[in-house]
């Protein structure tokens, strides 16, 4: 109860806050700050790192989580969800901070998702394949679906915001169209657009398809955050048998410089992404296979 709406406060990302991201950023604060496994942790929400409270002990990893994602979905009861990313800390001992943080994505030692939806269900890997678990509340229990999550080779979903279409390049523009069965050279996918990353991804994920989100003239580094989003989604799609880049290059190989940094993100079946970055390349001069 008493989980929708605003909370009248402005997140480190330029968003305003609704109830539910500082209730779930505050709930994971609080359940594993006092572990013994971690020596930092950090939130979309917040604009520094979270060091673990003196009193308990600092562990040897890192937690970087987007305590809910698809904000704008809340209030309208569309499905939203949590991205969490672990790490092996850089420095040696104490608190950890910011250089414990900021690593790229292929050091990651676990990454995964819940999604908040018709069902409650996990999603992880920790470099081993993909696992799937669903939430049975009559017991309190995650239970496995699949041990080893596998995303089809090419999909029948494409996902992106289409009212950027304007502020796009040339290559996304054709990318999209051909996608979509306008250049007539191939059969149309369906477009699936529900506005929470996590959702999206998921649908993809198992479905098969391709979420785009471009940067454009208007924000050329795109809008979703490498570290809280790309990364620990572009690990489960590679683990998956998919691929993750940001039009240029693996997404996993990006060496991160800021906590909150944004990455164009091109995610999902490994043809798809791979048509999509061919298309970048021959048409704006940039990118690879």
């Amino acid at each position: 109860m008493d989980v929708l709406g605003r909370v009248g406060r402005i997140n480190v990302q330029g968003e305003e806050q609704q109830k539910l991201d500082v209730l779930a950023n505050e709930t994971i604060k609080a359940a594993a700050a006092h572990t013994g496994r971690l020596c930092v942790m950090a939130s979309e929400e917040d604009e520094h790192p979270i060091p673990t409270p003196p009193q308990y002990h600092a562990g040897k990893y890192v937690l970087i989580y987007d305590p809910v994602d698809g904000s704008s979905n809340i209030d309208v009861n569309v499905s939203i969800g949590t991205i969490f990313s672990i790490h092996k800390r850089r420095t040696l001992s104490g608190p950890g901070g910011l250089a414990d943080l900021v690593q790229p994505g292929r050091d990651q030692v676990a990454a995964g998702y819940v999604i908040y939806g018709s069902s409650t269900v996990m999603v992880y890997t920790s470099g081993h394949g993909v696992h799937g678990f669903t939430l049975d509340p009559s017991i309190g229990e995650f239970l496995l679906w699949s041990a080893d999550i596998r995303t089809p080779e090419s999909g029948k979903y494409y996902s992106v915001n289409e009212s950027n279409f304007p502020r796009w390049s040339a290559g996304y523009k054709k990318a999209v169209s051909a996608l979509k069965g306008a250049d007539g050279k191939g059969p149309a996918k369906n477009a699936r657009y529900i506005g929470s990353l996590v959702a999206d991804f998921h649908r993809n994920l198992i479905a098969g398809g391709v979420f785009l989100y471009p940067g454009d003239a208007k924000a050329p580094q795109g809008k979703l955050r490498l570290l809280y989003e790309a990364a620990p989604l572009a690990f489960v799609a590679e683990q998956a048998g998919g691929a993750a880049t940001n039009g240029v290059g693996r997404i996993l190989d990006i060496e991160p410089t800021e906590l909150h940094q944004r990455t164009p993100l091109v995610i999902g079946s490994r043809e798809d992404v791979a048509f999509v970055g061919r298309t970048l390349c021959e048409v704006d001069g940039v990118g690879r296979d």
